[in-house]
């Protein structure tokens, strides 16, 4: 998750949520990462995060979640969606699957709405 965030430009600070699937929200890597940056774990179901569009699909997470990316749909929905862009899309190591989004909020009339970047909104999915 270090490695993920350094590659985005940002720090442990600029986290305000770990966002993952319902069934692993209690597991002791994302507890204790939570604990440490002190933010809150945001839990989503399968079905929820199903319903998530997500830029890297992958069979592999879809046959065992029915969810194409678990990370970069708990990371989006974490960050709040509509609205919330990718600000990392999702990395791999042995032991974890991360991605990270930023809420970006919707202004009528503008041709992006991600132009306006909230600097304090960043969902990470573990």
């Amino acid at each position: 998750m270090e490695a993920a965030l350094r590659e985005a430009g940002l720090t442990g600070a600029d986290v305000t949520a770990l966002a993952t699937l319902d069934v692993r929200a209690g597991e002791p890597g994302i507890t204790g990462a939570a604990s440490l940056l002190g933010v809150p774990v945001r839990a989503f179901g399968s079905e929820e995060l199903a319903g998530v569009a997500v830029p890297h699909p992958s069979a592999v997470p879809l046959a065992a979640t029915g969810t194409a990316s678990v990370a970069e749909a708990a990371a989006l929905r974490g960050a709040g969606l509509p609205g919330a862009v990718l600000v990392l899309p999702k990395r791999k190591s042995t032991r974890v699957t991360c991605a990270i989004a930023r809420s970006a909020p919707f202004r009528p009339n503008e041709v992006s709405p991600a132009a306006h970047l909230l600097p304090d909104t960043h969902g990470v999915s573990r």
